[in-house]
């Protein structure tokens, strides 16, 4: 059953109806964590560097390309190589920072950012409505479908839903999920509401900054013809389920044909036994050392 990511109401005019978000999606990438040869299983600590230079992994891979393999591999070369050498931080001496283009850091208390942190939205107010065409998907992040609440609540919602498809429009508004302000478009689906969280104008990237030399090529008649021929030969009708991930599908079926490992065994006790096994010999022995003792004082005497 889906749990539902945030409750309250969604108003257009004087019209408020209580609704649930519930994802849209259910990403089913195989998930692993880390273990060790013998089946211990690996976790992170928060460390800091006490010695050298922490911009190190930064310089040899800019921020962008940046993975979280590269940072481990840079560390385990630190540690391979007896570099810095990294020490636990608690909790409590944590702060946020950030670093400036000039490579400066600027932190913030934790008291300042929850002063400033925007308070959790009770409703999604409708603000514009567009049409859905005016919206590039690039402007779409992720996908949930907004449900009434109550009995109460389905005829206006129905009723906004069906009004949306009249009119070719869908809304705009804002709202905060947990301590994030979102855009969002609401759209009506085939029988629901989906409500989709969008980036910020500032947010999208300008593509003329990256294409520069696009404006001055020209296309030529019979090749554009050709090229529209080939588009009209593969077209079809959009079928969600004739596309698969068969590299999961492939990744699911061999971990179903593996042999589950056995996890690393507790240490076996030493040579010798338990520390009372040890006593318990010491006993017999010094009772059997007592008893010799005493036979050989007999004989003598």
């Amino acid at each position: 059953m889906a749990t539902a990511v945030w409750t309250g109401t969604l108003s257009f005019g004087l019209v408020t109806l209580p609704v649930r978000l519930y994802p849209a999606t259910q990403p089913k990438d195989v998930r692993f964590h880390l273990y060790d040869r013998e089946g211990r299983r690996i976790r992170y600590q928060r460390v800091v560097e006490a010695e050298g230079d922490p911009s190190a992994d930064r310089q040899e891979f800019p921020r962008a390309d940046r993975t979280d393999e590269d940072a481990d591999r840079v560390r385990e070369e630190r540690v391979a190589t007896k570099g810095p050498v990294e020490t636990p931080v608690a909790w409590d001496d944590v702060v946020r920072g950030v670093e400036t283009d000039e490579g400066e850091l600027v932190t913030v208390p934790r008291e300042e950012l929850e002063r400033i942190r925007p308070e959790r939205s009770r409703s999604i107010d409708i603000q514009d409505f567009v049409e859905l065409e005016q919206i590039d998907p690039v402007y779409l992040d992720k996908s949930y479908y907004a449900i009434p609440m109550t009995p109460e609540a389905t005829k206006p919602y129905v009723l906004l839903h069906h009004a949306m498809r009249e009119a070719g429009r869908i809304g705009i508004g804002r709202f905060v999920l947990r301590t994030k302000p979102h855009l969002v478009a609401i759209r009506p689906m085939e029988k629901v509401l989906a409500v989709e969280t969008m980036f910020f104008g500032d947010e999208v990237r300008d593509p003329a900054d990256l294409a520069h030399d696009l404006d001055g090529v020209e296309v030529d008649e019979r090749e554009l013809d050709l090229a529209v021929t080939l588009i009209e030969t593969l077209k079809t009708e959009w079928d969600p389920d004739a596309y698969a991930d068969t590299y999961r599908e492939e990744l699911l079926r061999m971990l179903a044909e593996r042999t589950p490992m056995k996890r690393a065994a507790e240490e076996p006790a030493p040579a010798g036994g338990s520390a009372v096994e040890e006593l318990m010999a010491a006993l017999k022995e010094s009772v059997a050392a007592a008893k010799r003792d005493r036979t050989g004082k007999k004989a003598a005497g």
